[in-house]
C-alpha cells in the first residue's frame, strides 16, 4: 500500500519527463529501423527485380520520349524468357555508343553517388546502356524490305503499328538487310526507324550489330515519369503471331 501511494503522489513533472524522453528515443529508433529496412528493400529490388532508367534520345519515339523514365523487369531474360517485340535495355555490346570522358568528381560526391547507386536511388551507368525493340531471336531470318515495304521474320511479313516513319515513307527501313541471328544473340531496332542507330548500323562493331543476350539488363514494362506519359509498354504479340520457328521457315 505504501509503495502504491508514493507512486501515486509523485509529481506530474517527474512522471512526464522520463516518459517523454523515452518516447522520443523510441521514435528515433523506429525511424532508423524503417530507414534501414527501406534501403535494404530498395537494394534487393534493384539487384534482383526492377531498375529505373531514363531515355536520353528519340530513337524509340513515339513509344518513348526523351527524358521519359521507365522501369525495367530484371527477371528477363534469366527467369522470364525474351519475346519478339519486347522493349529491352542492354549494355553496350561494344562500339554502339561513342566513348565518353567522365568529368572528375569530388571524392565525397563520388562516394555518395556510389552508395546511392547500390540502393537503386541513382543510375550512374545509364549512359552505358541502350534501349531497343527485339525483332529477331536466335536463329531467326530477318530481312527488309518486301514489295510492300515490310520487314519479314522467318518469311512472315510484319505489320508494325509502333513504328515511326517520315511523312510519305512506306518502307520500315531506309536500308535493306537480310540476316540470320546467331545463337545467343538478338536483332534489335528502334521504333523511330529513320533515327535509330540499331542493329542495322552497327555491323562494323565487334558483335556485328547483334546484341548478346547476356548483355540484356531486362525488359522495360512501364513509363513512370512524367505522369502525363504514364503507360504500360506493349510487346505487340499480335504483330509476331504465326511466325514459325527458324527451322520451320
Amino acid at each position: 500500500m505504501t509503495d502504491n501511494s508514493l507512486a501515486a503522489d509523485a509529481s506530474p513533472d517527474h512522471q512526464q519527463r522520463p516518459r517523454g524522453k523515452r518516447g522520443a528515443l523510441l521514435f528515433l529508433r523506429d525511424l532508423l529501423i524503417i530507414f534501414v529496412v527501406a534501403l535494404l528493400v530498395s537494394f534487393l529490388i534493384k539487384t534482383f527485380l526492377v531498375r529505373s532508367f531514363y531515355i536520353p534520345s528519340g530513337s524509340m519515339e513515339n513509344t518513348l520520349q526523351i527524358q521519359d523514365r521507365i522501369l525495367v523487369n530484371e527477371l528477363v531474360p534469366d527467369v522470364v524468357s525474351l519475346n519478339r517485340g519486347d522493349v529491352v535495355v542492354f549494355q553496350d555490346p561494344g562500339g554502339w555508343l561513342p566513348q565518353m570522358v567522365e568529368a572528375p568528381q569530388p571524392p565525397v560526391t563520388a562516394a555518395v553517388e556510389w552508395v546511392l547507386s547500390i540502393f537503386g536511388l541513382v543510375a550512374p551507368d545509364s549512359d552505358d546502356h541502350l534501349i531497343k525493340r527485339v525483332i529477331g531471336l536466335p536463329g531467326d531470318h530477318v530481312s527488309c524490305c518486301n514489295p510492300l515495304g515490310q520487314m519479314t521474320v522467318n518469311g512472315v511479313p510484319l505489320n508494325e503499328p509502333y513504328v515511326k516513319l517520315p511523312a510519305g515513307t512506306e518502307k520500315v527501313s531506309g536500308d535493306p538487310f537480310d540476316i540470320v541471328v546467331p545463337e545467343g544473340s538478338l536483332w534489335v531496332m528502334g521504333d523511330n526507324r529513320y533515327n535509330s542507330k540499331d542493329s542495322r548500323y552497327n555491323g562494323d562493331t565487334p558483335g556485328g550489330g547483334f546484341v548478346p543476350i547476356d548483355n540484356v539488363v531486362g525488359r522495360a514494362f512501364v513509363i513512370t515519369w512524367p505522369s502525363s506519359n504514364w503507360a504500360w509498354l506493349d510487346n505487340y504479340p499480335s504483330v509476331f503471331q504465326g511466325i514459325p520457328a527458324p527451322e520451320e521457315e
